[in-house]
């Protein structure tokens, strides 16, 4: 690999700075919608970087856009800053020590996606002032990933009406074109009503809101042998009626996480899951009330895009990890097992190597792979306008995400490496956009034959606002 783009020479000249951005996101952990610590990061160094800065999009305390440029064609670039509960972890320490009991983590690489993208923004923005070119390039600061669907809002609210493509990245233990492939899926809080009673002394009188629930649970499970392969369903006791048993629960509620892998099939598995609740509340006696938490649809591929993308990846080539980087990751893959590190291989297509601790390649665009899939809110951005994102190799081969091993390699220099790559990657596809508008129509009119078939529906209802938190 040679370095010969002027655009990674844009990165470059910025990469300490954002590494810095990245290190403290990652050292202030915030959950959806409470990342305010993070965006006045994020809004910080737009402001430092000279772009013009909008905040509370869409209504929402947490999210940020920033735009330079005034005119041309809108190239968006997505981050993202969120952490995940009870994943606090000890940076660079390949065991299990949490840094608070309880405590956040960036078990996702949020902290690096951010920063990467923000760093492929600034550099677009400089590449774009360099060479004297009209457009414009967008940075969105999006919280809430994790399970707050800010995109889907964001979305709903029109944000994205006049962008021309999108472009993001994720954290991996391999460096691909991301195969658009996801499960769509809404929260749905179920909450039953029925009346309390004395447990032993007038049992007659009452109707367990608890019992409700639980058959309502029975149902679903019942449905899993009767559903499409590819489509899940997760419940959570939010509210699981109090402490005594001798009390017949008057309130209780669960929440029910329904996926499928689009959204035709989300809207029919919802739609049964009702029923299941409706009947549930029938044979207690409650009163069942329902309240959408959050949904997201799944991602629409766009081929010309991963196309262009796919090319940047290959002229940019793998990750440069080193062996101090090699020595790291294997004292975490001896903390992991050997389905851990075997699954990693089957999603990418390729056949395990117990030998390879760090990914030394870059996978090609048409391959096969197993593995379930999971579920993001760039979903809906995809339903808007045409959008590519690339997964690029941060930590090591086999890490499970969602654990205290991806926050341990959060902040180390494999994950600084990889976060700088993914920016050159990122910025590199959209000045291929913004030199070719060919390239654009054709990835328009793909995007529009998709949604010709098939229509988008926002799978959150125009009455339901985002669960804010307020400082």
């Amino acid at each position: 690999m040679q370095n010969t783009d002027p655009i990674w020479d844009h990165v470059d000249r910025h990469r300490e700075a954002f590494v810095g951005l990245s290190d403290r996101v990652f050292d202030t952990p915030e959950t959806l919608y409470a990342e305010f610590r993070s965006v006045a990061e994020h809004k910080k160094m737009l402001e430092e970087q000279g772009f013009r800065v909008s905040e509370n999009a869409a209504g929402i305390p947490t999210a940020v856009i920033g735009e330079a440029g005034d005119e041309g064609p809108v190239i968006a670039i997505l981050g993202e800053f969120d952490a995940l509960p009870a994943l606090s972890q000890a940076p660079g320490v390949a065991e299990h020590l949490p840094l608070e009991q309880g405590g956040n983590g960036h078990g996702c690489g949020h902290n690096l996606l951010g920063a990467a993208a923000l760093l492929a923004a600034t550099a677009v923005k400089d590449w774009l002032a360099a060479q004297g070119i009209k457009a414009r390039v967008r940075y969105y600061g999006c919280p809430a990933e994790e399970g707050g669907a800010a995109k889907t809002y964001m979305v709903r609210e029109g944000l994205f009406d006049d962008v021309d493509a999108a472009i993001s990245w994720h954290p991996a233990t391999f460096t691909a074109v991301n195969e658009a492939v996801s499960l769509a899926n809404t929260r749905i809080d179920f909450t039953f009503h029925g009346k309390a009673a004395h447990a032993a002394g007038a049992p007659e009188l009452g109707r367990s809101a608890l019992d409700a629930v639980e058959l309502m649970n029975i149902g679903v499970n019942y449905m899993r042998e009767h559903m499409p392969d590819s489509a899940r369903v997760h419940y959570a006791y939010l509210d699981a009626g109090g402490v005594a048993p001798n009390v017949v629960q008057a309130r209780a509620t669960v929440r029910q996480l329904i996926r499928a892998s689009s959204l035709p099939d989300l809207r029919d598995l919802v739609a049964r899951v009702r029923k299941i609740a409706d009947g549930a509340a029938l044979m207690t006696e409650t009163r069942v009330e329902t309240k959408v938490f959050s949904g997201v649809s799944n991602l629409l591929g766009n081929r010309p895009l991963e196309e262009a993308m796919q090319a940047e990846l290959d002229r940019l080539g793998p990750v440069p990890f080193d062996a101090e980087d090699e020595v790291f990751a294997r004292e975490i893959q001896k903390t992991l097992t050997e389905a851990d590190i075997a699954a990693t291989f089957r999603r990418i297509g390729r056949t395990p190597d117990p030998d390879l601790a760090l990914c030394d390649f870059v996978a090609p665009l048409d391959r096969q792979r197993e593995g379930g899939e999971g579920s993001t809110d760039v979903g809906d951005v995809s339903w808007a306008v045409p959008t590519v994102q690339a997964r690029v190799a941060t930590c090591a081969i086999g890490t499970p995400f969602h654990t205290w091993q991806t926050v341990a390699q959060g902040k180390t220099p494999a994950a600084h490496k990889g976060m700088i790559h993914a920016a050159k990657i990122m910025a590199a596809t959209a000045c291929r956009l913004v030199e070719n508008p060919d390239l654009v129509e054709q990835a328009k009119a793909r995007h529009r034959e998709q949604l010709a078939r098939t229509p988008y529906v926002c799978p959150i209802p125009d009455d339901v606002v985002p669960p804010l938190v307020r400082q």
